[in-house]
């Protein structure tokens, strides 16, 4: 991965297989590939490509039909089987056209004829690359379709956006590495987003990952992909993250939760533009924009032992912070028509969506769970309304005007504890009572949130008895 904050079209990069028992052509494919800037590994015979495909994968294979020990369609079965993403071009010879015909429709993508020319094959990987690409966008889709919180559109016309706005316009277009900051539920995926469309790389694959959602058993896999065999489990080849985002952007969510260990694994990627599959010996080269987030201070992680001081550096090129609910509440009200359209697509231009009273409880309201907590809200009151706009009473009962005063209380006139407890509280609500999803919005372990639980419990019964 390049360090400069510029950028040129990323350049696509083929692993090439070429089996042939021709000394002649294996010389000719191994100077004209390289030429084309692709890596390719040659094989003297059907048996030896076979064992080849058993070690590593391959974009393309350029199999001749007639070779020694195994045929080109032999060949081409075992590729399909140990590996259903990779191309397998024919090659034939004396124009023999029928054989080619049968190759294409057992599962061959294309086939050329021998002597094949720098043009013909510059022509072919065009094609392999192209047809590589739509397959990541693809994969990406179906994976964001699976993750996807909302619309991908930022909302919101506070000074505050706006600035976080002009940050992206400036460091979309460059290869800059981002790392968004920002609290729990604010938007930062939302932002990588934003900042991946403003790029060079807008048409490439843009691919998200939540560090804290794997067990550390599986992030190494998940980012670097496995070759079958590797672990138990691993019953075929499977590329990673990186690769798919190969050309784009990988959003590495939660960074701050990236175990120690893949700490130095994703350095040494970072500085090198290599990859390593779990189980493989060779390294693949990558050409990917990291854009990284977390809502916890990677300062205070360094010093108490937790995060990789170079690491913190090398993914802090450019830093956005994203400001709380809290701190932009002039953007509520746009915000929450916006999540509003969401549920009631049919919402018209103009219509009024929520009463004054309405608004006034969720402008009052502290947001400890951002934007997010405030999506959830509008669902809420969407369901139980049957006419809009909606109404203060169709809101969660935690907004109840009788409890407006307490809503509206400020942060001036709470103690830090009770600051606290009333984070905890609304985070138990938010998630229905689910421990283990509260603590880990509220960035605290299980075992934390049940000591401050009990706390809060000892301190109501000695006002109580008092």
């Amino acid at each position: 991965m390049k360090k400069s904050e510029t950028s040129e079209k990323p350049r696509e990069r083929l692993r090439i297989l070429f089996a042939d028992d021709e000394l002649t052509m294996q010389e000719v494919m191994r100077d004209y590939v390289t030429r084309l800037g692709h890596d390719v590994v040659v094989c003297p015979d059907g048996e030896t490509a076979i064992a080849a495909i058993d070690e590593e994968d391959f974009d393309c294979a350029l199999l001749d039909l007639d070779m020694p020990k195994r045929s080109g369609i032999e060949v081409m079965q075992f590729l399909k089987e140990r590996s259903p993403t990779s191309e397998a071009v024919i090659l034939t010879g004396n124009g023999n056209y029928r054989s080619a015909v049968d190759a294409l429709r057992l599962g061959a993508h294309d086939y050329l004829s021998k002597p094949c020319s720098l043009k013909d094959l510059e022509r072919l990987f065009s094609k392999v690359a192209e047809r590589r690409k739509t397959n990541k966008l693809l994969l990406s889709l179906a994976r964001r379709l699976e993750q996807v919180e909302g619309s991908p559109r930022l909302v919101g016309e506070s000074l505050a956006m706006q600035r976080v706005a002009s940050l992206i316009d400036r460091v979309g277009p460059t290869n800059s590495t981002v790392l968004i900051l920002g609290e729990t539920g604010v938007g930062k995926e939302l932002v990588a987003q934003a900042v991946h469309k403003k790029s060079l790389r807008a048409e490439k694959p843009f691919v998200a990952i939540n560090c804290g959602a794997l067990p550390e058993t599986l992030i190494e896999s998940e980012l670097f992909g496995h070759k079958r065999g590797a672990f138990t489990g691993a019953d075929e080849h499977r590329i990673g993250l990186f690769e798919m985002a190969d050309g784009g952007t990988l959003f590495l969510d939660e960074i701050g939760e990236l175990p120690k260990a893949m700490q130095a694994k994703l350095l040494r990627a970072l500085e090198s533009g290599e990859i390593r599959r779990v189980g493989a010996n060779e390294t693949t080269k990558v050409d990917v924009r990291i854009i990284c987030a977390t809502h916890r201070n990677l300062a205070d992680m360094v010093e108490q032992g937790d995060f990789r001081e170079d690491l913190m550096y090398r993914i802090n090129t450019f830093e956005l912070r994203i400001p709380p609910l809290r701190e932009r509440t002039t953007d509520i009200p746009q915000l929450a028509r916006h999540l509003l359209k969401r549920c009631r697509p049919s919402l018209a231009d103009g219509e009024e969506a929520f009463t004054k009273e309405a608004l006034d409880l969720l402008c009052a309201h502290s947001w400890p769970g951002n934007v997010r907590e405030l999506a959830n809200v509008v669902e809420h009151a969407s369901i139980l309304c049957d006419e809009l706009p909606i109404q203060a009473s169709e809101l969660p009962s935690r907004f109840d005007s009788r409890q407006a005063p307490k809503a509206k209380r400020t942060v001036g006139a709470m103690t830090l504890r009770e600051m606290e407890f009333l984070a905890i509280e609304e985070a138990l609500a938010r998630h229905d009572g689910r421990k283990p999803d509260a603590a880990e919005e509220l960035g605290i372990s299980l075992k934390t949130l049940y000591n401050k639980l009990n706390q809060s419990e000892l301190q109501d019964r000695e006002r109580r008895a008092a």
